[in-house]
């Protein structure tokens, strides 16, 4: 994503007229090449730096969770998002009119559509925010399950814990039961009548 994005700048530098518009489909597509010292629409022209400070902390929370990342899918999500915001920071930091100040090379117009100009990273945050949210929404987790199937195993998990502590509770009253009857006093009706004829304690 980064190498594309990055590619597609430099043929717009070599290529593109600055400043003029190049039908591609007419109103639905066109080049335009601009250099955009801020945000969207410009917005915040006079603050560059902030921006790339800001993209700087995006790559790098980025980097950190891909350290624990186990599902696939939001390794391309994430993969895609961290191209298209170094594609960006590489402009800020690199390019003219000097670095951390750098102005981004925007080359793609759909006037009918948006009024913003915008280039290949652009696509890849915009697509990667909207599926992050997207995995969220699904409940995805970094580690490849579903948050479904986490609840249901946290669930399955205390059921089987309170069973265990029922027939641990069940066991420790059947223990003291016996224990209770193994102790309890032999009264004299309960004790063995002597057979007739069999010698006493006391010899006779």
């Amino acid at each position: 994503m980064l190498a594309a994005d990055q590619y597609v700048k430099y043929l717009t530098i070599e290529h593109l007229p600055l400043q003029e518009p190049v039908p591609v489909l007419g109103e639905f597509l066109q080049l335009y090449y601009v250099r955009n010292p801020g945000a969207a629409f410009s917005l915040g022209s006079d603050v560059t730096w902030i921006f790339t400070i800001a993209l700087a902390v995006v790559a790098v929370i980025i980097v950190w969770k891909a350290f624990g990342l186990r599902s696939r899918l939001w390794a391309v999500v994430l993969g895609g998002l961290l191209g298209g915001v170094l594609g960006n920071l590489g402009d800020r930091l690199f390019r003219e009119p000097g670095f951390a100040v750098g102005h981004v090379v925007d080359m793609i117009s759909m006037p009918w559509m948006l009024p913003a100009i915008f280039n290949i990273a652009d696509v890849f945050i915009v697509s990667g925010m909207i599926s992050v949210a997207l995995l969220v929404v699904f409940g995805l987790r970094f580690d490849g399950t579903r948050e479904r199937d986490h609840e249901h195993a946290v669930v399955e998990n205390d059921e089987d814990a309170e069973a265990a502590a029922v027939a641990e509770e069940q066991e420790s009253h059947s223990a003291r039961d016996d224990l209770a009857v193994a102790d309890a006093p032999v009264s004299a009706d309960d004790e063995p009548e002597t057979p007739a004829g069999a010698p006493t304690s006391d010899g006779r």
